[in-house]
């Protein structure tokens, strides 16, 4: 068997930080008329490098494997995200004084869900998508969009950027080293770049194991990030602790020459929580494998006793983190009779691996279960929202992470 090896340091990687057993890829759905496709399953073993602690899932699918051409995440179908994408280019705009003199680029555009935002503020922008259906979405919005995977050949390809953004692609590398070595590139010397992805940490406290799948090939810290950036000649000078996706992180950063731009007094707040938390001792990693079993066991009783009560369940969503987390629990229809999604790139689709099909939103209204099984458990309050008349038969609403919860 091949030694595995940090894929941001080169150390030797041994230490677990949760197994999840065999799983297929969290975006792979499959449609109706393809109900007998067999399906590949892979490893959900990830470990923690106990030199730089990054947390990390080995590659087992390319990421060309992975963001096909019909690759099934739209940006733009949580209200929530394109609220928090206004608000970011609001808060971008007045903070730095951008105007029609300079470029933005964003790095995994997607749809345009957030560059359509500076666009209107006549702002030039430029999206770096690698999946040609988003990216497509992206141009029938009057957006500029160069489709390809991000690296360093990419970066020298490309005009230089006043901000470089990139949400929750970090993650997403498989190599860490050439994007960010891209982004230290297509920066201009006097350019911020700003990153958002999932807190490690919160990810542990909160138990928000279902955001581990295959197309998730790192987790961050502030401790780990802060040492990818500088090793490229970037230096993070901000940070933010942000709602989004159960807690995440805003880093700001700039060119590690650009001395003009001084570190907030939030980057050391940070550190000492991250390090009271344990983000630096191997024990901190070892000790999340318990939780994880112990939230499996919790769902797969509530499940058993509804269906002993005759009650009937369905899930609202069908987000790769809810497909993490059906197929570690192993539940199917026996359970969760459908699932629904505003998608419809993903309606008239089984879940990958569990096979609960995928219909409209709608179909909840017709059918009354008791009990609406929340999957994207980071927009419950929108989802609540917008399903309250299930409230009016007696149904109520239930989300796994952290714990079993009823509403």
């Amino acid at each position: 068997m091949k030694q595995l090896t940090c894929r941001f340091c080169n150390a030797r990687l041994s230490q677990t930080f949760v197994d999840l057993g065999l799983s297929p890829v969290a975006n792979d759905y499959i449609p109706f008329s393809e109900k007998d496709t067999r399906e590949s399953f892979y490893p959900l073993h990830v470990f923690v490098c106990t030199k730089c602690w990054l947390v990390q899932l080995p590659e087992h699918r390319t990421e060309g494997e992975i963001f096909t051409d019909t690759y099934a995440y739209f940006s733009s179908y949580s209200s929530s995200w394109l609220a928090h994408a206004k608000d970011y280019v609001e808060t971008m705009t007045k903070r730095f004084g951008l105007n029609k003199s300079n470029l933005v680029i964003e790095l995994a555009s997607n749809d345009g869900y957030l560059l359509q935002y500076f666009r209107e503020k006549r702002i030039p922008v430029l999206g770096v998508e690698p999946t040609k259906n988003t990216a497509a979405a992206a141009r029938a919005k009057g957006i500029r969009t160069v489709t390809e995977f991000f690296g360093r050949d990419t970066a020298r390809k490309l005009k230089k950027a006043d901000l470089l953004i990139g949400n929750n692609v970090l993650a997403h590398v498989p190599d860490l080293n050439d994007f960010v070595g891209g982004m230290k590139i297509i920066l201009k010397s006097d350019g911020i770049c700003t990153m958002e992805f999932p807190h490690l940490m919160k990810l542990m406290e909160k138990n928000q194991f279902d955001t581990i799948y295959h197309e998730h090939y790192s987790y961050f810290s502030f401790l780990t990030v802060q040492k990818v950036f500088a090793k490229h000649g970037l230096t993070l000078f901000d940070v933010e602790e942000i709602p989004t996706h159960g807690g995440s992180l805003r880093i700001y950063g700039r060119h590690s020459a650009n001395k003009d731009i001084k570190k907030t007094k939030r980057i050391d707040a940070l550190i000492r929580k991250e390090i009271v938390f344990g983000l630096h001792k191997t024990e901190t990693y070892t000790k999340f494998s318990e939780k994880v079993k112990k939230t499996k066991q919790a769902f797969l009783k509530f499940l058993i006793e509804a269906k002993k009560n005759g009650k009937s369940i369905v899930g609202y969503g069908a987000p790769a983190k809810g497909n993490t987390f059906l197929n570690y629990c192993g539940v199917r229809t026996d359970f969760i009779d459908y699932t629904v999604d505003a998608s419809p790139y993903k309606q008239k689709h089984f879940l990958p691996g569990v096979r609960i099909p995928i219909y409209e939103p709608e179909r909840i209204a017709k059918t009354h279960p008791d009990y609406v099984l929340i999957l994207p458990w980071n927009i419950k309050t929108e989802v609540m929202e917008q399903m309250r008349a299930v409230r009016k038969w007696g149904g109520k609403f239930v989300t796994a992470i952290p714990r079993v919860t009823i509403q």
